[in-house]
């Protein structure tokens, strides 16, 4: 009897895992496209607002949930307190603490913080352009990451089932 409660708890535990892996590979997919919307938002609010990078931060914290409404609010807070730091300095340290805590691979998290330092300096037109490619490369990402994810999620599935079934017959 014991034999069979524990064979049924490691399948349902490699199983479980292995649909843990697939919602992080979902996961993934859902952040870079939250992070193509909200370069598409920048974009927007420096193209008709003429909103400086800093009043994008705060307008896109009032319309963007947790964790990038924390993060934008808090570069928002240290631009306006004139600590002395550039956008792009502040925008680096608050967005790598916000993506870290994300399920995102160090790939999507460098593109998108590229991003910063290559807007602090410009005037508008070069940040719309430069927003733009880092845009149109995190689109491709998620582009190629969507075309992955059935065959990538049944993986996960599958080899965490193989490999409780596995320790099952390893173990009777």
């Amino acid at each position: 009897m014991l034999k069979v409660l524990g064979c049924s708890f490691i399948a349902a535990g490699s199983i479980g895992l292995g649909m843990w892996y697939r919602q992080q590979y979902v996961g993934r997919i859902y952040h870079v496209r939250q992070l193509v919307a909200i370069l598409d938002m920048m974009m927007s609010e420096v193209r008709y607002s003429k909103a400086t990078l800093p009043e994008c931060c705060i307008r896109l914290a009032d319309r963007l949930e947790e964790p990038y409404k924390e993060a934008f609010q808090a570069i928002w807070e240290q631009m306006s307190s004139n600590t002395g730091s550039t956008f792009a300095r502040l925008f680096l340290n608050a967005m790598k603490d916000c993506l870290n805590r994300l399920p995102l691979e160090k790939e999507e998290v460098t593109l998108f913080l590229e991003f910063a330092g290559s807007c602090g300096y410009e005037d508008s037109t070069m940040q719309l352009v430069s927003m733009e490619r880092y845009r149109e490369r995190l689109k491709q990402l998620a582009e190629k990451l969507q075309s992955e994810a059935a065959e990538k999620g049944k993986m996960a599935v599958g080899l965490g089932t193989l490999g409780g079934l596995l320790l099952i017959i390893i173990l009777l």
